[in-house]
């Protein structure tokens, strides 16, 4: 049996709603992970859930809304929705994320999507105020040995690394720590985010997100 849970997210993001529009509906890969949408009501998304959706609200710059087919997602209902509010140079984001999940594994994927959803509006507000318009190449590893803490120790992340410190990672990423949680960890360097999810928390492998732009260059 199925139950349907309803995972919200609101905040400020220090970029405008155009860019932040832009982020999330055509540069994904710069905070997510590369997925498409059709810009239209009834366009396809491609690579956000398994079976695909549908998008069901397409108003730029204000609300969007996508959703699963039904008949090719695993458990049912999976719909995400949007608003973006402007406040001077930067929006006030709302996000909420209705999904069916197996009873058998509610709690945990609830716990998942709460903590996984902070992380990644906030990786989407640094991806459009600080790389707003670049394409992002993405690269992932979600089969680390070891636990979030033996990770950032082979990263050379100081334990006591905290938002606002600067880091230089044995994997050549120099930037500052942009977010530090209980399970996860980012960094924000000149051309590139770093992302570390701790999901040993919850059973489950560590995994790395790197999201890496090309240098701008001056005029």
């Amino acid at each position: 049996m199925n139950k349907l849970w309803e995972v919200t997210w609101e905040g400020e993001l220090p970029a405008s709603p155009q860019a932040v529009w832009a982020t999330f509906t055509r540069h994904s890969a710069s905070y997510l992970w590369p997925i498409e949408y059709e810009p239209r009501v009834g366009g396809a998304e491609r690579g956000l859930t398994q079976g695909g959706g549908t998008v069901t609200v397409w108003e730029p710059h204000r609300h969007f809304v996508t959703r699963t087919r039904p008949e090719q997602e695993r458990d049912g209902l999976n719909e995400v929705e949007i608003t973006l509010e402007p406040l001077g140079a930067i929006t006030y984001f709302r996000f909420t994320h209705r999904a069916e999940i197996p009873e058998a594994e509610y709690d945990v994927q609830l716990a998942m999507c709460r903590e996984h959803t902070a992380l990644y509006q906030h990786s989407l507000g640094q991806a459009a105020c600080y790389f707003h318009g670049l394409e992002a190449q993405y690269e992932a590893d979600d089969e680390l040995e070891g636990s979030f803490a033996e990770v950032l120790e082979r990263l050379g992340v100081p334990a006591d690394a905290v938002t606002g410190d600067r880091v230089t990672l044995t994997n050549g990423i120099e930037g500052v720590v942009d977010y530090r949680a209980r399970s996860f960890l980012g960094v924000r360097g000149e051309d590139v985010l770093f992302r570390v999810y701790g999901r040993d928390t919850w059973g489950y492998p560590v995994g790395t997100t790197t999201h890496r732009f090309p240098t701008r260059t001056e005029a």
